[in-house]
């Protein structure tokens, strides 16, 4: 959260973590400010990179049948944004 300027996490369901980033003045790539990370039944993961503005809902990128190991490379190549120093 520090490193991204993540903020209000939240539980969308049981299997689903949602929260936002900032995405204004091209702080992250294609304006994206929000991310949800779902848990699936193959032991995978769905990851979900939307740009929403007003009333303007954009899914940017989705990537599915993601483990565990490949979340941290895709958040940073999809976002621009680094989550270490």
């Amino acid at each position: 959260m520090v490193m991204t300027g993540a903020k209000h996490p939240m539980a969308v369901d049981e299997n689903t973590l949602a929260f936002k980033l900032p995405g204004g003045g091209g702080f992250t790539k294609d304006g994206i400010n929000k991310v949800s990370i779902t848990l699936d039944p193959a032991d995978t993961y769905t990851v979900r990179f939307y740009r929403i503005r007003s009333t303007n809902f954009k899914l940017v990128a989705e990537y599915s049948d993601v483990y565990c190991d490949q979340l941290k490379t895709i958040f940073e190549s999809t976002t621009g944004l680094r989550t270490n120093l």
